[in-house]
């Protein structure tokens, strides 16, 4: 998990803005996406979850051909 340090700004006595360090910004955007990476590949597996598989013997085999 990353440590953030927020400043929060307001306007008109509502709170409207965060402020980051740009590092943490960073680190930040950085999780996002690792996280979006995850969920494709989640997504991915579970799509192909049916399709057909060959073991990599086979392919060593067939790319020998």
């Amino acid at each position: 998990m990353v440590a953030i340090h927020p400043n929060i700004l307001e306007r008109d006595g509502q709170r409207a803005f965060v402020v980051l360090s740009y590092e943490e910004f960073l680190m930040m955007e950085e999780e996002l996406q690792q996280f979006e990476d995850l969920k494709r590949l989640r997504e991915a597996k579970v799509e192909e979850a049916d399709a057909p598989t060959m073991s990599l013997d086979a392919v060593q085999n067939e790319l020998e051909l």
